[in-house]
């Protein structure tokens, strides 16, 4: 998605966030990240703080509402949002800013992938809040052959489900999960099988990220067939997502989910 500058935002949506934070002295936008017509750190009187936001007529804007319903539960994992307003036709979230950081690395022999790790366990321990957040069994259900086998998804735990390494942010003693635009309740493991994709789109085989996952929560205690169901899901729902846009990356995380699927069920699979 196109960035629009600070300096390109109409003055009324620039006076309306400056009544939430103070005069901005100076303004960066963030090149990074896929989903946000804004995305500027701002330097204001107050300090700084990073702004997020969309049109209002901008289907993610319900996105943006998930994010802003979740965030005071995910704290310890994610930065605070210091508020949420609409302004002049803008839907805008604004965060506290983290200062001294860095996206994630998930290719082989990164010291990062045991920090996510534990970041993803500090996640488990909080437990999913009484939230109107999407079911695992509707994020997935569409790529499920069988009614029965949409058991196996559910479950207690807060979802991330988005391990796109722009989405894990490290610091020297931190690390910190962002774009919280689909959190979910399901079975614990959905999250280490979500991070195991994109640890093979940077260079891991099945075998090695399934060692990874084994670290992640839920993952040794989910039966096979569990995790089965839910590679052959995502192998579909990748797939079909390819289909429909050629971007480089989507490719990859089809290609990705597919020998992963194929680890799993053989090399003849067919799922189209």
């Amino acid at each position: 998605m196109r960035h629009t500058d600070w300096e390109q935002l109409e003055e009324p949506v620039r006076l309306a966030i400056e009544a939430r934070t103070g005069r901005v002295r100076a303004a960066r936008t963030v090149s990074a990240g896929l989903n946000s017509q804004l995305a500027t750190v701002l330097d204001t009187d107050a300090g700084t703080v990073f702004v997020k936001g969309l049109r209002v007529d901008h289907p993610g804007v319900v996105r943006q509402g998930r994010e802003a319903m979740i965030n005071p539960f995910v704290r310890t994992v994610a930065p605070r949002l210091l508020w949420h307003d609409r302004a002049a036709g803008w839907d805008v979230l604004a965060f506290e800013y983290v200062d001294g950081v860095r996206h994630a690395d998930y290719r082989p022999g990164s010291p990062d992938l045991p920090r996510v790790i534990d970041a993803m366990h500090r996640l488990a321990a909080i437990g999913c809040p009484d939230l109107p957040v999407k079911q695992a069994r509707q994020r997935w259900g569409a790529y499920v052959d069988r009614e029965a086998d949409l058991e196996l998804l559910d479950g207690n735990a807060l979802l991330h489900t988005d391990f796109n390494p722009l989405n894990i942010l490290l610091g020297l003693d931190r690390v910190w999960m962002i774009d919280w635009a689909w959190p979910t309740r399901g079975a614990a493991f959905i999250d280490a099988g979500c991070f195991l994709i994109r640890a093979m789109a940077a260079g891991h085989n099945a075998s090695q990220a399934e060692s990874l996952a084994c670290m992640c929560p839920g993952w040794q205690q989910a039966p096979d067939a569990a995790i089965d169901v839910f590679a052959l899901a995502s192998a579909r729902l990748y797939d079909a997502i390819a289909r429909n846009d050629p971007q480089p990356f989507k490719q990859g995380l089809a290609t990705a989910a597919h020998r992963w699927a194929c680890h799993r069920f053989g090399t003849n699979l067919r799922y189209r």
